[in-house]
């Protein structure tokens, strides 16, 4: 392989990342380099002028902000993903459910931050879409949670490490939201418990890559392969069919 291409993708995609850039090696013959992080920071880095050749972010928002930049030819949707709750099971009792945890006050809410991590922003809208349906426990959330996880001086997980897990397990908080696509592994722990967040008051997120060298357009549209569609609905993202 005489061609390696460095990328930048969202610590999300961490998990299904190398079956992915497997995939597209046997396909393309092309060899690739990846850092992970929260795309958000990831994207002030390419705006303060790192090279990379693809921008995997877990937000189209971001791939859209650099494509308006001109410091990427194309931003396009690949994926999808959602949030969900995961809660210290020692923490949980007969009859408690998604609600009634994030109702009670006592219990510490870990999130990830807003602005330098999508997820946190995706964590925020459901805050307001709770809001909506359930007076004042929105604003309440906001003002509780504390966000532990993906910005420039949160707490620094061991490498392997999913969130939830760690800080959790390590007493940082009792519950955590976070992506869904962790929850089948988040399953498997006995000291957690992961609970779905009801469709109507959760986030759907909207992942985006950026072509930011033309030597990745070719890698931009494997992503939106059926390949790479089978391999992130295998690692617990949605059933996605890109649009555009």
């Amino acid at each position: 392989m005489s061609t390696r291409l460095h990328l930048l993708a969202a610590g999300s995609l961490r998990p299904v990342w190398p079956a992915l850039m497997a995939a597209f090696s046997a396909q393309s013959g092309i060899a690739t380099e990846t850092v992970f992080g929260p795309a958000g920071l990831l994207r002030h880095r390419i705006e303060q002028g790192e090279a990379c050749a693809l921008f995997a972010s877990a937000s189209l928002q971001h791939t859209e902000a650099l494509l308006q930049q001109r410091l990427a030819s194309e931003s396009r949707l690949f994926a999808a993903n959602r949030l969900c709750l995961t809660a210290r099971a020692d923490i949980v009792t007969a009859g408690d459910n998604w609600l009634s945890l994030l109702q009670r006050p006592t219990l510490r809410l870990a999130t990830s931050t807003p602005l330098s991590d999508p997820c946190g922003d995706y964590t925020w809208q459901m805050f307001a879409a709770l809001e909506r349906y359930y007076p004042g426990l929105g604003k309440e959330l906001r003002q509780r949670a504390q966000t532990r996880v993906g910005g420039p001086d949160s707490l620094a997980l061991p490498p392997g490490a999913i969130a939830a897990h760690w800080l959790l397990t390590h007493h940082h908080a009792d519950l955590f939201i976070g992506y869904a696509s962790y929850a089948p592994r988040l399953t498997t722990f006995p000291a957690l418990k992961v609970f779905d967040i009801p469709a109507d008051v959760n986030v759907v997120a909207h992942y985006g890559y950026a072509v930011c060298q033309p030597s990745a357009r070719q890698l931009g549209d494997f992503l939106r392969s059926d390949t790479a569609q089978t391999l992130l609905l295998q690692q617990g993202f949605l059933q996605f069919t890109p649009q555009r």
